[in-house]
């Protein structure tokens, strides 16, 4: 497998430094409820950490809360609640809706304000070494004595000064010295330290919280392309600058920024599309779809019409996982070919939309197969798996609502006794196998299979009953080329 890492600049061959892939990726700071920008990042590393794991790899998976910052300050005193109660309230917001992404949990998600001791040492050593000095309170890194900072960014520190506009402090030596440690304001929440009670700086806690939980090398250093400068260049000069240990993270990988329009999704333009209302709309799996249907590095336009298009790219998905002939004597579709594109794909860079397409060409690979009357239970099952690696589940979701399941169980069993009744005495049997099912999708998915057989055999009445009666509960089919896609639109 070949990844890029923003320091080298090129592709290179990964394979971990030891046993385990260590991955830190930078979190969220808990202020404000998320956005899509940070579903994206998040996805993107979790259909990373998914395929070194489908690779036979095992990861261990670090990603930090900054929770306590000038933004959590401002904005708790603004709602007359502590910085604690803020944090937790869009911590807690935050990983129910990773968890509606289907993102995979990180192994460990610690707070800032846990590691503070952590930070207090790692800041004494660099005073200690003179990599930093303390100046009325607040301590800063001497950017100065630090051999190759801006590597990451591949600038320069005059370019750095000119492009960040920059100003000069008092009490700093330089305008690009960056503060470890912060003098407390009044009404501020604060901590006692060497230098006088205060709170510590945005960069430092990533790489005391790195250091304790993966060690002095990383072998994935994760985040946004806008945290490439100063946030990493910074983590790079403070943590080889206290180890002494090069490289702090062999790989350092970025994913590309959302944009609405011609500006970048972000908080501070108030440009927001929130995780919840992308999801009340479409789906799951057409959201990671939208994601991953460019490459990871590249910008992401976010839009409506751009999400409809990856709903309707869902539905055929799905549709390919109609139940099928579990065995032919036509024979049965090979996956092998799909599956060698999709880990080739995969291999290179991680590029998702070369693997996406191998998953679509299969799928419609399954679809024509099924009407040769071969078996396509392997194919499906190799589309199931290979499609989780990128986390999907090729369930027509429900657009953050239930479906019905006991409308459906009901339908379901009505459709039995018609069938038993007409005589389709096999397709009755159909739904006698499902009746214990509790999945909503898959009942679905079992009346259009019935639905078609009908069809086959020109008992059209029968198959016209029961797409009126899932119209009736809220279903809208539409038959196509590939299948009947279907979504629940409620009432």
């Amino acid at each position: 497998m070949r990844l890029y890492s923003t320091l080298s600049g090129v592709e290179k061959e990964f394979a971990p430094a030891g046993e385990r892939v260590k991955m830190y990726v930078c979190g969220i700071t808990p202020y404000s409820s998320s956005h899509v920008g940070h579903a994206f990042s998040s996805v993107v590393f979790d259909v990373l950490r998914r395929y070194l794991e489908f690779k036979g790899l095992q990861v261990q998976h670090v990603q930090n809360f900054t929770d306590i910052d000038d933004k959590i300050i401002l904005r708790s005193a603004e709602e007359g609640v502590s910085y604690r109660e803020l944090a937790d309230r869009y911590i807690q917001e935050y990983t129910e809706e990773l968890s509606r992404l289907r993102v995979k949990p990180a192994h460990v998600y610690p707070l800032a304000t846990e590691a503070i001791p952590r930070m207090q040492e790692i800041i004494s050593k660099l005073v200690e070494k003179e990599h930093a000095y303390e100046s009325g309170g607040d301590v800063y890194f001497r950017v100065s004595g630090c051999e190759g900072y801006g590597k990451l960014s591949h600038r320069s520190i005059n370019s750095m000064i000119a492009g960040a506009r920059v100003e000069a402090l008092e009490g700093k030596e330089h305008p690009m010295d960056f503060a470890l440690w912060k003098t407390a304001k009044p009404g501020e929440p604060a901590w006692e330290s060497p230098w006088g009670p205060g709170r510590p700086g945005w960069h430092i806690e990533c790489s005391a919280i790195a250091l304790e939980h993966l060690g002095e090398t990383l072998d994935i250093h994760g985040g946004g392309q806008d945290l490439v400068f100063p946030h990493h260049e910074n983590e790079i000069a403070q943590s080889e600058s206290y180890t002494g240990v090069t490289p702090f993270a062999r790989f350092w990988v970025h994913n590309g920024m959302i944009r609405m329009g011609e500006s970048k999704m972000s908080k501070s333009l108030g440009n927001l599309v929130g995780v919840s209302q992308a999801l009340e709309g479409h789906s799951v799996d057409a959201l990671r779809l939208f994601f991953l249907g460019s490459h990871y590095r590249s910008p992401l336009n976010y839009s409506d019409e751009n999400l409809d298009a990856m709903e309707r790219a869902a539905e055929r998905l799905g549709n390919a996982m109609r139940p099928g002939a579990e065995s032919s004597e036509n024979g049965h579709l090979e996956a092998d070919p799909f599956e060698d594109r999709f880990t080739g794909a995969m291999d290179d860079d991680l590029n998702t939309p070369q693997a996406m397409g191998a998953l679509f060409d299969l799928a419609r690979e399954i679809n024509r197969a099924r009407e040769r009357r071969e078996s396509v239970d392997a194919a499906q099952a190799s589309l199931r798996r290979l499609g989780g690696v990128l986390g999907l589940t090729f369930a027509a979701e429900d657009q953050g609502q239930s479906l019905p399941l006991e409308a459906l169980l009901g339908l379901f069993r009505e459709t039995g006794s018609q069938l038993n009744a007409s005589g389709q005495h096999k397709l009755a049997g159909w739904v006698e196998a499902h009746l214990q099912d509790k999945d909503g999708a898959t009942i679905v998915e079992t009346l259009l299979a019935i639905r078609r057989e009908l069809r086959q055999a020109r008992e059209y009445q029968l198959a016209d009953a029961i797409r009126s009666s899932l119209g009736e509960i809220g279903f809208a089919l539409e038959d196509t080329a590939d299948g009947t896609a279907w979504r629940f639109r409620p009432s």
